[in-house]
Parts: C-alpha cells; structure tokens; sequence
C-alpha cells in the first residue's frame, strides 16, 4: 500500500487513478487533433490548449469522483459500475456545454471536446474492463499467511479477502488448523503453507503470543525474503481506524504518529482559521434566508447555544442554527437526535441534510474553541458516560474538535455508545496520522458529502 497525506490507498487503486487521468488526457488530444488536423499543433501550443485539456482533465476526474469511481466499497459493483461510468461522460458534456456558454474561450472550440468524450467514454470502459480482468490475475497477487485464530483474525481475513483492490490473496489462516493449538503444530501447518504456496507475506494475528506463537519459523521465513507484519498496523491500513479493543498503552507510547509539535500545531491553526473565513464569506449570502426560514417554521430563538468539550477536556459553547422544537429536551434531559426524530423541525431537517445548521460553527473556529477537521465535539454529559464505556475515549481531546472530520467521512451519524466507539476509532486514526494533507483530504470529501446530503442527522 502507498500512503498519501498518511492515509494508505491501495497501488492498484493509484495505478487506476493515473491509468484513467492518462486516458481522459489523451481522449481530448485526439479529439483536438482529430478536430483541427494539421493545425492541432498550433491550437494546442499556442492558444493555451494543453492548459483547456488539463481542466477538462480534472473535471473528468472530478466527475468520477462524485459518481464513487474511486471508492473502494463500489470497485467490485459490476452493474452500477457501468452505469456510473455513462453518468461520467453526460455530466462532463453538460458542465463543458454550460462552459462553452458563459465562456467559449475556455474552451479550444469546435466539436474537439464532444469528440474527446466520444473516444473517453470508449477508452473508459475498455481499461476498466481490462483492469478488472487483470486484478483477478493470480500472478498479480500477493499470497498471504495469516497467523492466529479467533475474532481478531477472522476480522483480518475478512477485512483483506473483501478488499480485492489490495491484490492479496489471503492462502490461508491458522483458524483452519485443525487439532490442539501447539506451538509444533502451527509452526508445521505454516512451513508446509509457506513451501506449497510460495507465501509473500505472514501477518501475525495472535490473542496470546505466549507459547503458540513459532517464533523460529518466523525467523527463518523473514530472513528468506518473507514479509512478516503485525495485524494492528493491517488492520489500521484496510479499515482507516484503530481498534481500541485490544489496544495497549505502549502500542500508544511508541508507534510512530501523535504529533504534536509546536510548528505542526501553528500550520493547523492556520488552516483552519484561513478555510473558515472563507466558507464564511461564502455562507454569509444564504444566512438571512436560513434566519428567516428558521423564524418562519417555529417560535423561538435562531441560533442555539450548547457546552461541549473541546481541547484538552475544557468547555466550550458550541453555536448552531436551531433545527428543533425549543423545549426538545425539557422532559428527557440530554439525548442523541434519532432516526425521524419528532423533535426535529421541518427547516431542521433541511438543514441537518445539507449541514447549513452548523455555520455558526465557523465563528467557534475563528475563536480558537474549535478546527475546522477534528473530531466532533460532545456534551459533557455524554464524555462523562462514553469515557465509563469506552477506553481510551479522552484521547479524543489533546486536539482540538472540529466541524467535520475523519469520522465524519467514513461513518454514519451515531445515536448509541456502539456508534461512539466505532467513531471513536476513526478519532484516533486522524490524531495518529493527523496532518495538513490529511485535512485537505477530509475537506475535499466533506464537499461531496454536504452536496449530496449524504450521512447527515
């Protein structure tokens, strides 16, 4: 796996990426050429050309973006996946169109970027195709031991046998050892897997590594060129969290990650501060609509006022537009919004779908109470109850909360203390690997996740 703004992706996931920005690259040239004919190289070169080919390029890219080409839980959807690629090519035409409307010069002209789609969308699905049928390919996959038994390796197995963009072919596991679980007995099973089917890697997966783990075998197999890797670092990279169920204090202590340096912390700050004026400047012209809507739905006050813990377990008042009835909680005391919660207005619902209820959150940021990527802020009276149920849940809080955030992006909103935990485990994924390029990437699909209403409660 390659890691990106430490976040790993698969290589094949990148190698498809760059397979697919060349095609749409090269799809436009050939347009153009077959456009202009001999005087395709003078549009190309000296009216700007290959700059008009790099913006359709991103659009393009853009586009399969939106449609979930590159999302890793929808590669292996075969029926949608066509169907989306033909979605690709319609709304690039239809953005280009609106373009070459508004500003013709933009654009090189002629029917070079209608002929560029034809050949695109021709391209696109023949190197799909190709790249499906290759990623099945047994000699461009990498086979895998897996060295345990019990939930925790059975969730490894599982985890990399649904994932076939990691090009692993999981051979075997020790779950499949039959007999009494001996040292002898597993260093045998993994020998004979390791001499029969040529293992590439070994990953240890073991609840207890006392007495059973073959240390020996281990050894002999890393120093003939075998990769020999633990589970936890695995299990991070396929499923972007931290299981905090068998997580230690000194897997804490002395794996790489934490930051939190002085310079590091100053860059984030001024990110965030920079990012949030200017979705403020951006939202300031909706704001009296949202006002209005809001007074016109129900009685009672526009914004609403709330104490969260922030940084480093200190208190905060968290402002957002009201989106519920202004006596939600005056019978049951502090409770999650559930599913077609009643108490929800129906401005309130709109404006949870789109996130608009959170601007007010921006001025929280400007404040310094809040970042924009973090972790989304609680009420105390849900950290004082979540820290009795979950470990390791105060971690959340040596960086400051955010607006939206790694758990935010890959997980659904949670009403229940399973909903906090697995949250929780995404928390500690992004303060592990926090980073500049990490929040330009939770921003990035944050965009897509408001257009779409996707996730909101």
């Amino acid at each position: 796996m390659i890691r990106l703004f430490h976040v790993y992706y698969p290589v094949r996931t990148v190698i498809l990426l760059a397979g697919e920005v060349l095609i749409v690259w090269t799809s436009f040239v050939a347009g153009t050429v077959l456009q202009f004919r001999e005087d395709s190289w003078i549009v190309l070169n000296y009216e700007g050309g290959y700059y008009k080919i790099l913006g359709a390029t991103l659009l393009v890219i853009l586009c399969s973006h939106w449609f979930d080409l590159y999302d890793p839980d929808r590669l292996n959807d075969k029926a949608g996946l066509y169907f989306r690629l033909l979605l690709v090519p319609g709304l690039a035409a239809l953005v280009l169109a609106v373009l070459g409307y508004l500003r013709p010069r933009y654009l090189i002209g002629g029917d070079s970027s209608s002929m560029g789609l034809i050949i695109l969308t021709l391209a696109m699905f023949a190197w799909r195709t190709a790249y499906g049928w290759l990623g099945r390919q047994p000699y461009l996959q990498e086979r895998v031991y897996v060295l345990g038994t019990g939930e925790r390796a059975q969730r490894l197995v599982n985890g990399l046998r649904q994932h076939p963009e990691l090009g692993i072919n999981v051979i075997a596991w020790t779950g499949n050892l039959e007999g009494a679980l001996t040292r002898e007995a597993v260093a045998s099973h993994l020998a004979d897997v390791a001499k029969e089917q040529k293992v590439h890697r070994v990953i240890v997966a073991m609840p207890d590594r006392r007495g059973t783990i073959p240390v020996q075998q281990l050894l002999n197999l890393r120093l003939h060129g075998v990769k020999v890797e633990e589970s936890t670092s695995w299990l991070e990279k396929i499923s972007g969290r931290i299981d905090v169920d068998q997580l230690y204090p000194s897997w804490l202590i002395f794996h790489e990650g934490f930051r939190s340096g002085p310079t590091f912390m100053l860059g984030r700050r001024l990110l965030s501060t920079l990012v949030a004026f200017v979705a403020l400047l951006l939202a300031l012209p909706i704001i009296p609509f949202v006002v209005l809507a809001i007074k016109l739905d129900s009685e009672g006050p526009v914004l609403y006022r709330q104490k969260r813990v922030g940084w480093g377990g200190a208190t905060f008042h968290c402002y957002k537009f009201r989106t519920m009835r202004p006596d939600a909680e005056a019978d049951t005391g502090p409770t999650w919004a559930d599913d077609d919660d009643p108490r929800i207005t129906r401005v309130g619902e709109f404006l949870r779908a789109y996130r608009l209820d959170e601007i007010p959150q921006l001025w929280c940021v400007l404040k310094g109470d809040m970042a924009f990527v973090g972790p989304r802020p609680e009420r105390p009276e849900f950290v004082e109850w979540l820290s009795k149920k979950i470990p390791y849940y105060g971690v959340r809080h040596i960086v400051r909360p955010g607006i939206t955030g790694w758990a935010q992006i890959r997980y659904k909103y949670g009403n229940t203390v399973e909903d906090a935990k697995q949250k929780l485990q995404y928390d500690l994924f992004y303060i592990k690997n926090a980073s500049l390029g990490l929040d330009l990437l939770v921003m990035f699909h944050t965009i897509k996740i408001v257009l779409l209403g996707r996730g909101a409660q």
